[in-house]
């Protein structure tokens, strides 16, 4: 039998009236304060649709003090107070952790109970984002994909026998920037993608344009989108996904058709290049190609095989462009904290070669600059570890640029380590943080020793840059422009020696 547009209409209003019925008649425990909603469409109207992370900061502010003990109490314990803020989608509740405290206390000391992701329908259910591990749900297979990554690149001692890999990769960063300075945030994305495509497919990324690398960077854009909250009402109505394609106002379908198109190209496709490269006997190893020499394989062991791999590079590639690109926005900003850094490093490595991992515990300002750099611009601001990086109880004048915080000095400690936070918390913590610790350290490294980073001059004016970020559950800097120079005939020569890490 085949459905009218009357049955479809009828259909979602009474999905949603049903939702409303149970909602209400539900003994419901006393929620967190916070904005007052509209009835049946509760704080709709106030959500934000971009750089959601400001309003919910604003709403802890004004709200979450108001929280008192004893109506904490009712849902939780006393060791958590305030700065918990609530808001209700139609009947849907969103409780926002305010404070470092609180996220330390729910999501790691009871990761049990908060490891789950809400349901996003367009990009998770429609689009299909919900097979990657940033929205698995709490489930055997999210704890599959943990498993795997885990005995990847878990832990420092995994990590470490790719730092060959990812130093050649820098190598070669500091040549592309040398040859065309003005294409930065291209350089970053295809660095990134190269140390992520070569660990998770043994893929051999192409140095000019590389058909692989542009499906992971369309799929990562559209990802974005499509999990922007606000974004489409089919994730406040979601009923509407039964919508037909053909039917006034249901372009968002077609939109996922192309967009699904994309998700299930950047999964499959690689992962058939793997098994081609495993029957011909030439393959690189990698994630993907041990999985499937050393799991028992069924149909679902291959499928959290295929679909990790996709989780490994769309999301290891992303995040690490975001802080690396930050780097480059806070030296053009703050040049003196990049003055300081080079000096450490002319004086301790000299300028006859280029830092090397081995230097890292010899070169403590380089470190609090990059510490520096992670806190002041987080590149995952959504879930509010923006707020607690820049918590003036923990870190002294936060909107401040000030790398020595984290140097000790006579009568002070030094203050919090941001990567406490800024890689996440408890069973959500990122998967591949010591990879991208390494990634980003090299990278900033490198690149203080090789250039000087500064404001574009152009017809004798200074190019003003801003410290903007843009919206997204990955933010990334707007885009912006630096002018980058050798420092040296020396870097030059060093930069310029980068060729020899090419094909090696």
């Amino acid at each position: 039998m085949s459905l009218t547009i009357l049955d479809i209409l009828l259909g979602a209003v009474g999905v949603l009236l049903l939702h409303l019925i149970v909602s209400r008649n539900k003994t419901k425990l006393p929620l967190p304060p916070g904005p007052k909603g509209l009835p049946i469409l509760g704080n709709v109207i106030d959500m934000p649709t971009s750089h959601e992370w400001l309003k919910f900061i604003d709403w802890s502010k004004k709200w979450g003090t108001l929280l008192t003990v004893s109506t904490l109490l009712c849902y939780a314990d006393n060791a958590l107070s305030g700065d918990i803020v609530s808001v209700t989608l139609l009947g849907q509740t969103i409780v926002i952790l305010g404070s470092a405290t609180h996220a330390v206390e729910l999501l790691e000391k009871r990761s049990s109970n908060y490891s789950d992701r809400p349901k996003l329908i367009m990009g998770g259910e429609i689009v299909g984002w919900d097979q990657t591990l940033a929205l698995t749900p709490y489930s055997e297979r999210f704890r599959e994909y943990r498993r795997f990554f885990h005995r990847f690149i878990g832990n420092r001692t995994n990590t470490m026998r790719f730092h060959p890999l990812v130093e050649k990769e820098m190598h070669n960063f500091l040549r592309r920037l040398q040859r065309a300075p003005d294409e930065l945030a291209k350089h970053i994305r295809h660095t990134a993608g190269t140390i992520i495509l070569t660990m998770s497919h043994g893929y051999k990324v192409h140095e000019e344009s590389d058909s692989y690398l542009e499906l992971v960077t369309v799929a990562i854009d559209q990802f974005t989108a499509s999990t922007s909250p606000g974004a489409f009402l089919v994730d406040v109505l979601p009923a509407l996904r039964y919508v037909p394609k053909w039917f006034p106002g249901a372009g968002f379908q077609k939109t996922a058709d192309i967009w699904r198109k994309n998700l299930t190209d950047m999964t499959e496709i690689p992962f058939k290049f793997v098994q081609e490269q495993m029957r011909a006997g030439t393959v690189i190893p990698n994630f993907t190609s041990g999985l499937l020499e050393s799991e028992k394989l069924d149909a679902q062991k291959v499928h959290n095989i295929k679909w990790s791999a996709a989780s490994l590079y769309s999301g290891g590639a992303d995040t690490t462009v975001s802080a690396i690109y930050g780097f480059f926005l806070a030296m053009t900003l703050f040049p003196e904290a990049q003055r300081e850094a080079q000096a450490e490093i002319d004086a301790v490595i000299g300028q006859g070669r280029l830092p090397t991992l081995e230097d890292r515990d010899k070169l403590p300002y380089v470190e609090a600059l990059i510490k520096e750099v992670l806190r002041f611009n987080p590149v995952a601001p959504l879930v509010m570890i923006r707020k607690f990086l820049h918590d003036p109880a923990v870190y002294e004048d936060p909107m401040i640029f000030k790398p020595s915080r984290y140097l000790a000095s006579e009568g002070k400690q030094p203050e919090q380590d941001p990567k406490v936070w800024c890689f996440g918390f408890g069973r959500r913590v990122c998967p591949g943080q010591y990879l991208a610790d390494v990634s980003v350290w090299l990278s900033c490294a490198m690149t203080l020793a090789a250039f000087d980073i500064s404001h574009v001059v152009e017809n004798g004016k200074v190019v003003e840059v801003e410290n903007a970020y843009l919206s997204g559950t990955i933010s990334h800097p707007k885009p912006f422009r630096c002018a980058l120079k050798p420092r040296s005939s020396k870097a030059e020569a060093l930069i310029l020696a980068a060729d020899e890490y090419r094909d090696s």
